[in-house]
Parts: structure tokens; C-alpha cells; sequence
């Protein structure tokens, strides 16, 4: 007889659970059973482990082999078992010394030629590792980099499952065959999956990606963006084809801070379980893009899938911009079902399968045409869309959504003088992110000791009590209460938007010339407030 046990992780959504891996090895005929609540990928390891230890130089017992996965209450997907599974078996043989691998969490996919493959979701499998109390953890040798960016754990990359028994076993490791440099590796298909991330990107440096300049005129969309980015406040961008709104919303990345340490990892996570992390690049730096096609599903947005839900469009955009192109074409349900991730910043998805619960805390850019055709507000241009007609088109995004959206600016088309040049170039991307940088930083200081990191997160209690704007500064947004063009949640709207007004100027709180801003940003009316022609000209 002769037993042993290891470790390994089971991700539900983005959050993972240590699962023991036990293997019990007794006299009768040879069988090899798997048992804890596996999938069917997790069952076909069987074949999987028994070809790799073999092929890696070592006896396959001949007794009857069982395999536990406890807690066998939770659900458990995927080939990453293998290695662990693989070890157990080693060590209930005794070709491995078990108080070897006790303490041991393995993770990675095995060939049956004995490679260790790589596989999804490493980054949040080693923080649950981590948070569990391990210290020591063996994964794949393309994914030692993502899992060395886990703080405390020490990481042993393996390419070779002999390579693994000859490090627990304290012999000589074996040579590996080098790969040729210039060849595909084959090894790297594991961590990207086709279709997983489509519409998703990980934004460029600002250096590389398209620039601010490149836009024509729409100086008081462009001051709407930079706003949006200082405090990552929602946008809608309203106006016929061919404004800009599009290339307004595609260069909103490159004013986007870099991410933190923090807002790295979870990142990092949300891409590794989606697998589109890109190779090499185990920490994502820079805000995510995600721009899904207005034909998207609901589980396409907001995560779904057979069995255990996976990330939809809303997690993939976590810390960076969700970008709805022609947003009236959205389905009204699949728009709807925003509305819960844009006040929690995570999304609760319940299945048969279970319940998971995914981050999303993202930027949501809005772009809309006036009416079907596109041409409603231009004067001359012969718009026929009969009015009802017009009324459905724009009722397709409903009020409860509109009211989570900050700032809904309608893009003018563009002049003949800015088309060609004559209005002056706008501002380059580099020296709008130095603003938005430091309005962040402001804010940042301000809100230092408080959960929060922008003004978009602050509460609407705090605004009214520990934020309060100047005196006086308020009265237009009173008015507008009463007349009810603002609703509660939309005056907490506002007072965020005037602070990161505040915030761009310098101003140590809104005064009535940053909540008329807000305001004009909010409800679309002109209050006086002068555009300049630059829109870094703040004060």
C-alpha cells in the first residue's frame, strides 16, 4: 500500500480554491479511478498522466490507483490537475519521497510525450495559493514568469515532467533537447485561445497608439475625454457619421494612466483565465480596450459560457475602456444588464454550475448616431426618418442607463477650417496625459485613507458632507432638481464630474464655474461656460 498527497488549484471565475490531491495505492486488479467532481477534461488525465509517467522514464503501478480531489464539493475543470496528479501517483509509488510534494502546489497540463504544457489562469491560481499559506509551487515553464509576479512564493518553471522527478528526487536532471530558435513552439498554444478575446486589446504604449492630434476640431468633445480619463467618469458621444466619435473613443487609452501594482494583477488574472494574455508579457500594464460588436450577446458581455461562467467583454475591460460603437444597435437587454457593473464595479453571474463573481469596474464609452440614418440633426441634409421612428431609435437607451452615464456630449460635424488644418492642431496625446496625471494625483492625495482612488467612486453621502463644493456653487444644479432635469443620482454625478473639473484646474474644490461645466456636460444645456480652443487651457 502506499500513499500520497499534493496540491493544486481549481479557479472559479477569477478566484481560486486549494484543492488537495491524494492518491491511494492498494493490492487488486490495476484500475485507475478519479474521483471529486471532475469534468470531462479533468477525467481524460487519467490517460493523459498514465502516457506521460511512462514516457518519462518511470513504473506505472500495476495496483488499483484511486485519485481524490478534495473538497470534492467544489467543481473541477481543466487539465491544469495533471502535474499534480501525475506527482501524487510518483509519490504513492514511492519513486518520489511524498513529504516531498505535501507541501507542493502543483499546476500544469502533461503530454503524453511527458512535456508539461502550459495552461489559463496561472496569476490567480498562485494568489490563492499564496493567500492559502503556500510558499512553494510548480507550474509550467512558459508561465514561471506569471506566477513569480505573486509576492512570497518561491516558483520552480518545469518543461519536462522528468525534469520534475529528477528535482524532487535529488538526481541528476536530465538534458532537454534545446528548441530551435526561429521554430513555433508548439508548448505556447495552451495560453491563447482563439475567439477568447475578440473585440479585446491591450492598449498600446501612448507612444505607439493613434493620437489625440489626429482629431479635427471637437474641442468640447475633446475636453469631455480628458475629464472622463482624470476621473474615469462614463461618456456618451452623440452626433452624425464621420464626426469623430469613433476616433475620439480609440485614442481614450492613451490618456489613461498606467496601471498600479495592484490593478495590474487583477488584470493580469481576468486575461490569463480568458487566455489572451499575450506571451512574454505576464503583466499588463496599460488600461485594457475592449470593443465588442454591437451584435454581442449577453454572455458575450457580460460572461457566460457551458458550466462554470467565464469573463465576458464587462471583466475583460476591467481598469481600462469598454467601447460601444453604435450603441442603439445594441440589444436593449444586452445594454440593461450594464447597469448593475456600472454602480458595483463587479458582476454576479449565477448558473446551474454555480455562482461567480467577476470584477468589473471599467470605463463605458457610449457612441450613438441621432436616428437610424444618421443625419437627424444636420440642417439641409434630407433626414426622412419619421419621428416615431427616431423616438424608438433613441429609446434604446434607456433612462436608467443614461442616468449612470456622466457626461453626453453631442459631436458637431466637423468644419471645413478644422478638416483642413486651418483651426490649429489639437493637442497631442502625450500632453493631455500629463494633465490627466496630475488631476489624478490630486485626487489621489485628497481621497489618501479612503477606499477610494477618482472621483467617480466617491459616495454621494461623502459628496454632500466630507466634499462639499463652494458656497453658492450649487444653485444651478438646485434649480435643475426642481425642474426635474436631474434625478439624485444624477446630482452625485455631477459633483464628481465638477471635482475632477476641479482637479484638471487646480482648484482646491468646484466652484460655480466647475459645476456649470458639469452640468452642461450632464443635461446637454448651454450654461456659458466658454470652450476654449485649446482644451488644455483650464484656468
Amino acid at each position: 500500500m502506499g500513499f500520497a498527497r499534493t496540491c493544486s488549484v481549481a479557479l472559479v471565475g477569477v478566484e481560486g480554491v486549494v484543492v488537495e490531491v491524494q492518491a491511494d495505492l492498494e493490492a487488486g486488479v490495476a484500475a485507475f479511478t478519479l474521483v471529486g467532481l471532475p469534468d470531462k477534461s479533468l477525467t481524460e488525465s487519467r490517460d493523459r498522466v498514465r502516457a506521460a509517467i511512462v514516457n518519462a522514464g518511470a513504473e506505472w503501478p500495476q495496483k488499483k490507483l484511486t485519485v481524490g480531489l478534495s473538497p470534492a464539493s467544489v467543481p473541477k475543470g481543466g487539465s491544469g490537475f495533471d502535474l499534480a496528479v501525475a506527482a501524487a501517483v510518483l509519490g504513492a509509488a514511492e519513486r518520489i519521497d511524498p513529504r516531498s510534494i505535501a507541501d507542493l502546489v502543483l499546476i500544469g497540463e502533461l503530454g503524453l510525450d511527458g512535456r508539461v504544457r502550459p495552461v489559463r489562469g496561472v496569476l490567480p491560481a498562485v494568489l490563492a495559493a499564496a493567500d492559502a499559506g503556500y510558499r512553494h509551487v510548480v507550474v509550467p515553464e512558459q508561465t514561471a514568469g506569471e506566477a513569480a509576479l505573486v509576492p512570497g512564493v518561491s516558483v520552480l518553471g518545469v518543461r519536462t515532467l522528468g525534469q520534475l522527478i529528477a528535482v524532487l528526487a535529488d538526481e541528476p536532471v536530465p538534458e532537454e533537447e534545446p528548441h530551435e530558435e526561429g521554430r513555433p513552439d508548439p508548448m505556447l498554444a495552451g495560453l491563447l485561445v482563439p475567439g477568447a478575446g475578440v473585440g479585446t486589446g491591450l492598449a498600446a504604449d501612448p507612444a505607439d497608439g493613434p493620437d489625440l492630434a489626429d482629431v479635427a476640431g471637437q474641442h468640447t468633445a475633446r475636453r469631455a475625454l480628458e475629464i472622463a480619463a482624470a476621473g474615469s467618469h462614463h461618456l456618451l458621444l452623440t452626433g452624425p457619421p464621420g464626426a469623430g466619435k469613433t476616433m475620439l473613443a480609440e485614442r481614450l487609452p492613451g490618456i489613461l494612466p498606467p496601471l498600479t501594482r495592484q490593478e495590474s494583477l487583477e488584470v493580469t488574472a481576468v486575461h490569463s483565465v480568458a487566455g489572451i494574455l499575450p506571451p512574454g508579457e505576464p503583466l499588463v500594464r496599460r488600461a485594457p480596450y475592449c470593443a465588442p460588436h454591437h451584435s454581442a450577446t449577453m454572455q458575450s458581455l457580460v460572461g457566460g459560457g457551458n458550466g462554470l461562467p467565464r469573463p465576458g467583454a464587462v471583466s475583460l475591460a476591467h481598469r481600462g475602456v469598454l467601447f460601444l460603437d453604435e450603441a442603439p444597435e445594441f440589444s436593449t437587454k444586452v445594454l440593461d444588464a450594464l447597469r448593475q457593473p456600472l454602480e458595483s464595479g463587479h458582476v454576479v453571474i449565477a448558473r446551474a454550475a454555480g455562482v461567480v463573481r467577476l470584477p468589473a469596474r471599467f470605463l463605458l464609452t457610449l457612441a450613438a448616431n441621432p436616428c437610424p440614418c444618421g443625419r437627424h440633426t444636420l440642417l439641409g441634409t434630407g433626414c426622412e426618418c419619421p419621428a416615431s421612428l427616431i423616438r424608438r431609435y433613441q429609446a434604446r437607451l434607456s433612462g436608467p442607463l443614461l442616468d449612470r452615464v456622466d457626461l453626453r456630449v453631442e459631436v458637431e460635424p466637423v468644419t471645413r477650417s478644422d478638416l483642413l488644418g486651418h483651426g490649429g492642431r489639437g493637442e497631442p496625446t502625450a500632453t493631455v496625459a500629463d494633465r490627466v496625471r496630475e488631476a489624478r494625483a490630486r485626487a489621489a492625495a485628497r481621497l489618501d485613507g479612503t477606499p477610494w482612488t477618482v472621483n467617480s467612486e466617491i459616495p454621494g453621502h461623502e459628496l454632500r458632507t466630507r466634499y462639499q463644493a463652494a458656497p453658492g456653487a450649487l444653485a444651478a444644479a438646485e434649480r435643475d432638481i426642481e425642474r426635474g432635469l436631474l434625478t439624485a443620482r444624477g446630482l452625485d454625478r455631477v459633483l464628481r464630474v465638477a471635482w475632477t473639473v476641479a482637479d484638471l484646474a487646480g482648484h482646491d474644490r468646484p466652484g460655480p464655474e466647475d459645476l456649470a461645466l458639469a452640468l452642461e456636460l450632464r443635461t446637454g444645456i448651454t450654461r456659458g461656460v466658454p470652450v476654449p480652443a485649446g482644451a488644455g487651457e483650464w484656468t
